[in-house]
């Protein structure tokens, strides 16, 4: 077997394990709100919080070209490592409100050392059929995120505490399985060193900003659609008194089959190319975004939990086709720093999002609050459709 098929299931496990740390805050949301005394807006804050420090870590990574100065794999250990230490300290007893936004916080930092890292080694790995090797680099992400609420449902018997707890090792597995058994890949090419010029010299490209454009629509939706699943079901439950739904399992195959989307995307790109599968999954999910009060008003929750599956499916599935499309275009030596800044800027506008809809949920009739996701696919679907046109 070549080594780069052999790697590829290798950084996928990896990566699905140290992401179970992204929701592992949102799968005990509740329990923390208990234990802790928390607020209404908490869901939102804490959320904002691990956003906001991959923000800040994505920025650091970007602006020290960590990615492309030293070897991935080791950037992931480190990450993992830290970002699971972070996790765990959220079982205390001591803590607050203030010391949990701190540690999700911390752990979004770390998480700027796993996410795009990942992508960075498999685009070291594989030049030809990217999209497709990010299309299972992504749904492992997917399924890492979702699996907290999977966790929450099998341990809610025992104890909140073990969905950190399991969530943590799994982190410190990962990080050290990438470490040990992931070397530099073969088109990995060395940073000559410091460069502060890269983070806005990647913009020059015309099909990088394109690209780099449709993922900031994506992202407007996409995180804040994950975080506001469990939102969504318990409203929908509220308002159809004769529904039973099992929140923690629905929210995990609700997010969680959007990795099923990411492989069979990767696959489409093989055929239609990168740019034309991004488009189709974020037109798709802008519709989904458009007629969701409709979609409040069905009485069948078998055909509302459908329209969630499909709307989880095709809200993720652009997303690896924008990074393949981003790694494509920028020189091969700032390809690192080019996949961390775009994803700085790309979850600051998840911060907007998330903290636009958590503080007007309670403002106006929840059934529309979705329609405001549609903004992003609008503009993402503008910047792909204006490159497409001149290509």
């Amino acid at each position: 077997m070549k080594p780069a098929k052999r790697i590829l299931p290798i950084i996928v496990l990896s990566q699905f394990c140290c992401t179970s740390l992204w929701f592992a805050g949102n799968g005990v949301m509740q329990d923390l709100v208990a234990n802790f005394n928390l607020n209404e807006n908490a869901l939102g804050n804490l959320t904002s919080a691990v956003q906001f420090g991959f923000i800040i870590g994505t920025l650091v990574f970007a602006l020290l070209t960590i990615a492309d100065r030293f070897s991935p794999s080791k950037v992931f250990f480190v990450s993992a490592f830290l970002g699971a230490l972070c996790n765990i300290c959220m079982i205390g007893a001591f803590n607050s409100y203030v010391s949990l936004m701190l540690f999700r916080f911390l752990t979004g930092f770390f998480l700027a050392g796993i996410y795009p890292v990942g992508m960075k080694i498999a685009a070291d790995y594989y030049d030809k059929g990217l999209g497709k090797s990010l299309g299972f680099l992504v749904g492992a992400l997917v399924l890492g995120t979702a699996f907290p609420h999977l966790l929450k449902d099998i341990l809610n018997a025992i104890s909140w505490k073990y969905v950190l707890i399991m969530t943590t090792t799994l982190a410190i597995m990962g990080g050290a399985v990438m470490y040990y058994f992931v070397p530099d890949g073969p088109f990995r090419k060395l940073s000559k060193g410091l460069d502060l010029s890269a983070i806005t010299r990647v913009f020059k490209y015309g099909e990088f900003r394109s690209a780099a454009f449709g993922y900031f629509g994506h992202m407007w939706e996409l995180y804040t659609f994950w975080a506001f699943v469990p939102v969504i079901l318990n409203y929908y439950a509220q308002i159809h008194s004769q529904t039973t739904l099992n929140i923690p399992i629905l929210s995990f195959c609700i997010i969680g089959i959007g990795g099923i989307s990411c492989v069979i995307g990767g696959y489409v790109s093989q055929r239609i190319g990168a740019k034309k599968t991004a488009f189709t999954s974020l037109l798709l999910s802008g519709i989904c975004c458009l007629i969701s009060p409709l979609m409040f008003a069905i009485t069948s929750e078998i055909l509302f939990v459908a329209f969630l599956l499909f709307w989880g499916m095709v809200v993720i599935a652009d997303s690896p086709m924008f990074s393949t499309l981003v790694a494509q275009n920028v020189d091969a030596e700032i390809k690192g720093t080019a996949l961390t800044i775009v994803n700085c800027i790309g979850f600051a506008i998840t911060i907007v999002s998330i903290q636009l809809l958590s503080s007007i949920q309670h403002l106006i009739n929840f059934s529309f609050i979705l329609l405001l996701l549609g903004i992003g696919p609008i503009l993402g679907l503008i910047a792909l459709k204006r490159k497409t046109s001149k290509s």
